[in-house]
Parts: C-alpha cells; sequence; structure tokens
C-alpha cells in the first residue's frame, strides 16, 4: 500500500470508530489534520488567534457532521471544505472578502510557513499515527485475499457494493460480509492503540 493509500484507510477506519461513539478516534484525526487545516485557515484569514479560532471551530463542525459522512469522498477532502466554509463565514461576519483563490488541504501541508496550533507533545503524536499507519498496514496485508480485495476495492479504489460484487464476481450480500469482516479484523488490531490514546486524550482536557 502506498503512503497515500494507508493514510486513506486509516482516515476510514477512525471515522468509523468515530461513528461509533470513540472520542480517542476523533482526537486522533484532529492530530492528523490540524496544522494543514490551520495553513488552509490562513490563506484566508491572517491573524493567528483568529486562524487558531476558526481551526477549532472546523473541528467542532466536523464532529457534529461526522456521522452523516459516508464516505463519497476522502475525508482530507470532506475536511477540507468544512475549513473553507468555516473561514469564508468568519470573514462574513466580520465584513471582510475572501481572497480569489483557493487552496488543496494536501497543498497546504507543503507551505504552511511554520504555521502550528498548540501542541506540545508533537513528537508523542506523531509516534502514534505512525504506529497507526503501520498498524493498519499489517492488518490489511495479514487478511484473507477475498478480504483484502474487498476491503481495499471499497476504502481504497472507493466503489460501491455493487461495483465490488461485479469486480469479484459474488453477491452483495457476500461483499458486505467480507468488507465488515476486514473491518473487524483493523479495528482488532487498531484497538490496543486507540485504547492507549484515550487517556491521554483524558490527560490533555484535565489540564487544559
Amino acid at each position: 500500500m502506498t503512503e497515500d493509500r494507508v493514510s486513506q484507510a486509516l482516515d476510514q477506519d477512525l471515522v468509523a470508530r468515530v461513528q461509533r461513539g470513540d472520542l480517542a478516534a476523533f482526537d486522533l484525526l484532529v492530530r492528523k489534520y490540524q496544522h494543514r487545516v490551520a495553513a488552509v485557515i490562513s490563506r484566508y484569514i491572517h491573524d493567528w488567534s483568529d486562524v487558531q479560532d476558526v481551526a477549532q471551530e472546523t473541528f467542532i463542525r466536523a464532529f457534529r457532521a461526522i456521522r452523516g459522512f459516508r464516505g463519497d469522498a476522502q475525508f482530507s477532502t470532506w475536511l477540507h471544505r468544512i475549513a473553507v466554509n468555516t473561514a469564508l463565514n468568519h470573514l462574513a461576519a466580520h465584513g471582510r472578502r475572501p481572497p480569489s483563490e483557493d487552496i488543496d488541504l494536501d497543498e497546504a501541508a507543503q507551505f504552511d510557513s511554520g504555521l502550528r496550533l498548540r501542541d506540545h507533545d508533537t513528537p508523542e503524536r506523531e509516534l502514534m499515527r505512525e504506529q497507526l499507519e503501520q498498524t493498519v498496514i499489517a492488518a490489511v496485508e495479514a487478511l484473507p485475499p477475498e478480504l483484502r480485495e474487498a476491503i481495499t476495492l471499497r476504502e481504497i479504489e472507493g466503489l460501491s457494493y455493487e461495483e465490488i460484487a461485479e469486480r469479484m464476481g459474488c453477491p452483495i450480500g457476500t461483499v458486505r460480509s467480507r468488507i465488515f469482516r476486514a473491518r473487524e479484523a483493523i479495528d482488532a488490531r487498531l484497538r490496543p492503540l486507540l485504547d492507549q490514546a484515550q487517556p491521554a486524550t483524558q490527560r490533555s482536557k484535565a489540564s487544559s
């Protein structure tokens, strides 16, 4: 799996966990994307304190809307739209005109100009992200071939259940079962790491 595909698979699994009520999984999504979101917002808003406020509002809106996220687009693309809309709403509320250009969330990662949200344990968070990505790779590679193909076609290539059934030459019900079993296997591999993240999240909230 390429780095982009690993990142997408990780996003899909974390989103699914959030949709089941796992707050630690959402915290990991915030950690992964907070700098890129801030970079996107900074193209519209130049006051850093306002950038931080709008970034926080972006993630609040994303959390409230995430149950409706169905994976029709990549999570990063979905989050980018929320960030841009939140920034534009902020400008409108303050009677300011938005810039004429837009920027993609992934492009923002290339020129965030050193912008960082307040983050005092970035190395720890980066290590957690790397561990999660490696765990996803190992979990997918360990799947039986039919489960690995089904989850890859769904989460990485974005095919519908009908398209996967046609590609694999099996009923849709079989496709759904294979994807469910694949997600359960990946979830079982990720659960210990996410359980480790939960206490850290609670400590962070308690100290803030």
